[in-house]
């Protein structure tokens, strides 16, 4: 059975003399593992560098089996691309591991491979930050731990959102979560209302509500270990607003958020601007 793809590489590792395993994430068949006969070839030598995306053929008697591949092309040297910038370059090595750990094998996940070609097409290291909260928030919903922001887990409400708890995953209005707000997360507007332009502030709360939900559903749950290079994430916010003043910015933002959303209600009940 022979597939047509592409994919990046997540990793690569030798194999014998000539031979590499390497890990890919793929448009149509999600993570996949496969054998490259003449991966450290003179020919292939730089075609596996991790980030590069790659088109290739891909067989193997039975799905389950680990496909070898053949008749490679870069498509995008994205290693080379990132070394111009040593901390987008470690940015990158910080996502790959997650995306490898995350995943499972043979299935689709089409748009967390839509995150992933954002992320490299981002034009800088904030955006970068910005698709990665987004991957970990989609990846959630992936995993089948989704967060249930759509009301309010005590009033119903649907309107002024402003927290999340970190027991059950629910949203919960201001009024409600007011007097625990020490414990709880901030409610992740620009990822609920796919916002690209949001605050560091906001991206920081967001991947520290995901990095939890991460660590306690799936990681924890099966007995693994976050990979290391996640923690590099926080040093990209250091002098940043989202460090010293992350939790006014960011209540700022859903204050904010919360009049428009009036605002807009009045406007439909009234028929008229307010």
């Amino acid at each position: 059975m022979i597939i047509k793809d592409e994919g990046y590489v997540l990793s690569a590792r030798k194999y014998g003399e000539k031979a590499l395993i390497v890990t890919l994430l793929t448009r149509c068949k999600g993570k996949i593992t496969a054998f490259v006969a003449d991966g450290t070839s003179k020919k292939n030598r730089g075609l596996f560098q991790p980030g590069n995306k790659i088109f290739f053929e891909a067989s193997a008697r039975l799905e389950e089996n680990m496909r070898r591949l053949f008749r490679l092309e870069l498509l995008e040297p994205n290693a080379v691309l990132m070394m111009s910038d040593f901390r987008r370059l470690e940015l990158m090595t910080s996502l790959l591991p997650m995306f490898k750990a995350l995943l499972n094998e043979n299935e689709e996940a089409p748009l967390l491979y839509e995150v992933a070609g954002r992320f490299f097409a981002a034009s800088d290291l904030k955006e970068m930050l910005v698709q990665y909260a987004f991957f970990e928030f989609y990846a959630l919903e992936y995993l089948g731990v989704g967060l249930s922001l759509d009301c309010c887990a005590v009033t119903g409400q649907t309107e002024g959102l402003y927290y999340v708890s970190p027991r059950t995953g629910k949203a919960v209005c201001r009024e409600v979560g007011e007097p625990y707000r020490d414990k709880l997360f901030l409610y992740p507007h620009f990822v609920v209302d796919n916002n690209y332009q949001p605050t560091y502030a906001e991206i920081f709360n967001v991947l520290k509500m995901t990095e939890f939900f991460l660590k306690e559903n799936f990681f924890k749950f099966h007995n693994l270990t976050i990979p290391a290079s996640r923690a590099d994430v926080w040093r990209y916010f250091d002098g940043k607003d989202a460090v010293n003043e992350n939790t006014s910015q960011t209540e700022a933002v859903a204050l904010n958020h919360e009049a428009k959303q009036k605002e807009e209600t009045e406007k439909h009940f009234y028929g008229v601007a307010v």
